[in-house]
């Protein structure tokens, strides 16, 4: 009976996000009622909401989830600074007379906006309000213009500094706990945000490179998709001016990740100085005023409302769970498939690429993770590895037609020249990538492990 209870909070909450209730309230508010239907029944002991104030003190005392507002405050205020426009226009300009030149330059600057700011929706709609109507104006073919686009807004999700990794570092550390408990470890390890970076970062290199090598070879193929500028002349932009440019954000970058792989700040710190670094580079433009900050203020203070509300109903969901033995019942289940770890991995893989279409990644890594992390970490998978396997798959859902976010972010932003048919075209190849590197990261997990073993020893 209290396995059917589970079954059914599962599908009750899958059934109210689905018809278009708020996630956190529903999160909180279903599990409540089958708490209160498991009381009547017998099924649900009372005592498990008891461990619930305490999951709140936790929340509002974890160091490592400070440093999410902050990351917030840095990632809008870069996008106030105007600092990708003025990057796109130079670099695109550099390369006016490269087949595929323009489409380069969106990825280029598309990893470093992601690398800054790492708000998935943010990057998707900025890139697109800014290269959008300048690749269609060159000549450039709607599906691949889209589907650059989409792709390169994406990057935030798995280059860091990020601010789903930092969120994914956490959950994931408490699960990682929890497995090595079950296997007898009274005194577990825990995993920082710094080795989840330093594990995410060759990969997201990987696929910056990957998508740079697709857009150049699908330039010289098929030049009438990409066509060089024909306007060789204009404006000369010197290789000293790009780099003044691009010398902020690098900078940025540099200073965020490295202090962080580095051990010289925590992520809150480091991400303290993000803000001030993002603040300073608005300013140097020109595009830091009392209304800016303003507004900048008032987008993070509800971003980061949504996030941690969004964390408290998820650990409301995750007692409630528990007191039915859903966490028990995953477990067995996992543990019983044929094939062991590998099938495993897979199931979860594909069930988790299927969630994307309809949650959000927040709400992925705070209610799914906690109940499936512990489970696969347990049966001997290294924890780093599983957090960017989890962060690649979370970005190829969403890019795939026709419910990946990032479609409708750019949907939201494109004019009504370009079909919505153009932008499933033209991300198509895109996800081919990511399954590759998905792929390869599978066959070769020294792809992320490697660097986190060099950096952080022992």
């Amino acid at each position: 009976m209290a396995g059917l209870m589970a079954l059914g909070l599962f599908v009750a909450i899958g059934m109210a996000l689905m018809a278009g209730f708020p996630v956190a309230f529903t999160l909180a508010g279903v599990a409540l009622i089958f708490a209160g239907l498991g009381v009547m029944t017998g099924t649900f002991d009372p005592v498990f909401l008891e461990a619930f104030p305490n999951r709140i003190f936790g929340i509002m005392t974890n160091e490592t989830l400070i440093a999410v507002p902050i990351f917030v405050f840095m990632g809008v205020m870069l996008e106030r600074s105007k600092l990708a426009d003025q990057l796109l226009q130079s670099l695109s300009h550099l390369m006016r007379g490269t087949p595929g030149g323009l489409g380069i330059s969106v990825i280029v600057v598309g990893a470093m906006m992601a690398a800054s700011t790492g708000i998935v929706g943010a990057t998707v709609v900025t890139m697109g309000l800014i290269s959008l109507p300048t690749m269609l104006n060159k000549g450039y073919s709607p599906a691949v213009s889209s589907g650059t686009i989409c792709a390169a807004g994406t990057l935030g999700q798995i280059i860091p500094p990020s601010i789903v990794l930092v969120m994914l570092a956490d959950v994931l550390s408490n699960a990682y706990q929890q497995a090595q408990l079950r296997l007898g470890n009274y005194s577990p390890e825990t995993i920082s945000v710094g080795e989840l970076f330093a594990g995410a970062l060759v990969p997201g290199l990987l696929l910056v490179l990957a998508y740079l090598v697709y857009i150049a070879l699908l330039a010289r193929v098929r030049p009438e998709l990409m066509p060089p500028d024909k306007e060789a002349g204009g404006e000369h932009v010197s290789v000293g001016r790009l780099l003044v440019l691009a010398s902020g954000p690098m900078l940025l970058i540099v200073a965020v990740l490295g202090s962080i792989l580095k051990g010289i700040a925590t992520p809150t710190e480091a991400a303290a100085v993000g803000a001030v670094g993002a603040m300073l580079l608005a300013l140097i433009g020109g595009h830091l005023s009392a209304e800016t900050l303003s507004n900048v203020v008032y987008r993070t203070t509800r971003i980061t409302a949504m996030v941690f509300m969004i964390l408290i109903g998820a650990s409301l969901f995750s007692l409630v769970f528990r007191g039915f033995g859903g966490d028990e019942m995953i477990a067995d289940f996992l543990s019983a498939l044929p094939g062991g770890v590998v099938t495993a991995m897979v199931l979860v893989m594909l069930v988790m690429f299927l969630l994307g279409f309809v949650l959000d990644f927040i709400e992925i890594t705070f209610v799914v993770v906690p109940i499936i992390g512990p489970v696969l970490m347990a049966m001997g998978i290294n924890p780093i590895w599983l957090g960017v396997m989890i962060a690649l798959n979370l970005q190829t859902s969403f890019l795939t037609p026709p419910f990946g976010f990032s479609l409708f972010y750019l949907r939201g932003v494109c004019p009504d020249a370009v079909p919505t048919s153009a932008i499933y075209r033209g991300v198509i190849p895109f996800i081919a990538i990511q399954i590759l590197v998905l792929g390869m990261l599978a066959l070769w997990p020294q792809l992320v492990t490697w660097l986190p073993g060099v950096i952080y020893p022992g």
